[in-house]
């Protein structure tokens, strides 16, 4: 079975009429009202996956990025295993670029699934986390991150990633 005969098996939860925001970014418009994204989020974009700063934080640390399919997929039950791959390794390019920008205690990643695995944007996304011993992250309700913080983020993330995949070459 294909992903695509698959598909029958879980709904959309994608309101009637909803303008993706990542899907927004990945073009390069994030003028719609309900779009919490800026372009300086953007740390990195290909043909297939961009990596940008999260809107909100959690606890007392900021920059976490997400790592983001360009073309729409809206849950882990919709990536075809070559893009799935893809994601895996640019979580740990990420993940070693956070140690070079910052040097954080250690990473995380996590993802979450429809409403009740706590999905918000109807778009996939893979969170990773710089961890510290005092982030308490897992008991953290998330808070918005001011733009400049994370316009400021994605440029020290940007120029870790930067090397980072350039080192791979």
């Amino acid at each position: 079975m294909s992903v695509s005969d698959l598909r029958q098996l879980w709904p959309s939860h994608a309101p009637e009429g909803y303008s993706c925001p990542f899907c927004g970014l990945a073009r390069g418009e994030v003028d719609q009202p309900s779009n919490r994204c800026e372009l300086t989020d953007l740390v990195h974009q290909d043909a297939d996956l961009m990596v940008f700063m999260a809107c909100d934080g959690f606890g007392p640390h900021e920059g976490h990025a997400m790592i983001s399919p360009v073309q729409h997929r809206e849950a882990l039950y919709d990536l075809e295993d070559e893009l799935l791959s893809k994601i895996a390794i640019m979580s740990r390019d990420v993940s070693k670029a956070m140690k070079l920008a910052w040097n954080p205690e250690g990473t995380s990643v996590r993802q979450h699934n429809e409403p009740a695995g706590n999905q918000h944007v109807w778009h996939y996304h893979l969170h990773v986390f710089p961890r510290y011993s005092d982030d308490m992250l897992y008991r953290q309700i998330r808070h918005p991150v001011p733009v400049a913080i994370r316009a400021e983020k994605a440029q020290e993330l940007r120029a870790a990633l930067t090397r980072i995949l350039a080192a791979k070459n």
